[in-house]
This record gives C-alpha cells, sequence and structure tokens, in this order.
C-alpha cells in the first residue's frame, strides 16, 4: 500500500490509539503505559523502510490480545477473538 505521508501518519496515530484502548480497557494497564507500549507496537517508520506500514496487516484489536494473552487467544478466549460494539464504535470515530 502506498500512503502519502499525511495519510500514514494518521493511520499510524489511529492504530496506537485503539491499541492503547484496548491495553487499558482490557489489560488494566495506566493511560501512561498503554500510550508506552502503543508506541513501541508502532513505531513511525520512514517512507523508504521496505515494509512500512505493515503491521497494519492486522488490526490494534488483534495486536492487543496478543500483547495481553499470547499467541492462540482466540482458541483460548473465543469470546475475545472479535473486537466488541465499543471497539467498533471507537473505530469509526476516526
Amino acid at each position: 500500500m502506498t500512503w502519502t505521508e499525511t495519510e500514514y501518519r494518521a493511520y499510524l496515530a489511529e492504530e496506537r490509539r485503539l491499541y492503547a484502548w484496548v491495553l487499558c480497557r482490557y489489560g488494566d494497564r495506566t493511560p501512561e503505559e498503554a500510550r508506552a507500549a502503543a508506541l513501541g507496537r508502532y513505531p513511525y517508520e520512514p517512507a523508504e523502510a521496505p515494509l512500512r506500514g505493515l503491521v497494519f496487516h492486522d488490526e490494534a484489536w488483534h495486536w492487543a490480545m496478543l500483547t495481553l494473552h499470547g499467541e492462540g487467544y482466540w482458541r483460548r478466549h473465543p469470546e475475545l477473538a472479535d473486537p466488541p460494539a465499543a471497539y467498533r464504535e471507537l473505530a469509526d470515530e476516526a
């Protein structure tokens, strides 16, 4: 996918926001801890990076659940396989 720099930065910010929200809501992380984790999960990648934005192939919900519950969380916690309505509403706000 090719984005303008503005589009990339906006998408990056949105994914960080959603990831942090999940960590706060489902992982009992403080907002500061969640924001720091989001920056680590979604670092800025320069335009010339060959795989820039590859992390976007899965949504923030999935990456956050992997962080909180590990690989295969969807089998151990099938109720977490899909994001809840509150997450979707938050995502739709952007």
